[in-house]
């Protein structure tokens, strides 16, 4: 029997992964991944890395990050407490949804995931205070191959249900996008 049930977005790649929590009166047990079953979601890399974050505020967004090739990442993102609306934006070259973006709302009650492709920028925003999230990568982190697009570029009009004060100057200060961007090549 799987521990999950995968969800299909308007976003090709990009799916949403629904643990199924067994549980009593104690609590619960809930698989965070399992390479077997994910493997049909189109996870096939092994876990380089695994992050954790805490967010303190409520409307903090973090994002948009990714890594370039021959570093790019699929990232299993969940919020273990707290409520989120998690994004991904499709940069990857000649993609039918380029610059599209796809929001999925994660909480420790909902027991969601995102799946995140390769050539993909990712960013959340805290709709709680006090948000955990783990993040399970599949290429470990480098430096020199992150970058970022800023979370407020008029070229994604992502929206953001809350207005947004707390923002790292790091992701603030991420490039515009212009005319010349013209994606990931993979």
């Amino acid at each position: 029997m799987s521990q999950f049930s995968i969800f299909e977005t308007p976003i090709a790649g990009l799916k949403v992964i629904e643990r199924k929590p067994i549980g009593d009166h104690r609590g619960f047990l809930a698989r965070i991944f399992c390479a077997d079953q994910l493997k049909s979601a189109g996870w096939e890399k092994s876990i380089a890395q695994i992050n954790q974050t805490v967010t303190k505020k409520r409307g903090t967004v973090r994002g948009m990050h990714f890594q370039r090739p021959p570093h790019a990442e699929m990232k299993l993102v969940s919020c273990l407490q707290g409520k989120i609306l998690d994004i991904a934006v499709d940069l990857r070259k000649n993609s039918p949804t380029f610059l599209k973006w796809h929001a999925e709302t994660l909480s420790s009650e909902n027991c969601r995931a995102l799946l995140i492709p390769e050539g993909f920028a990712h960013g959340f925003q805290t709709l709680t205070d006090d948000c955990e999230l783990l993040y399970l990568h599949s290429a470990p982190y480098a430096r020199d191959y992150e970058v970022g697009i800023r979370p407020d570029d008029r070229y994604l009009d992502i929206s953001w249900p809350i207005n947004f004060f707390e923002i790292s100057t790091r992701d603030a200060e991420h490039p515009l996008l212009n005319d010349q961007f013209t994606g990931i090549e993979l």
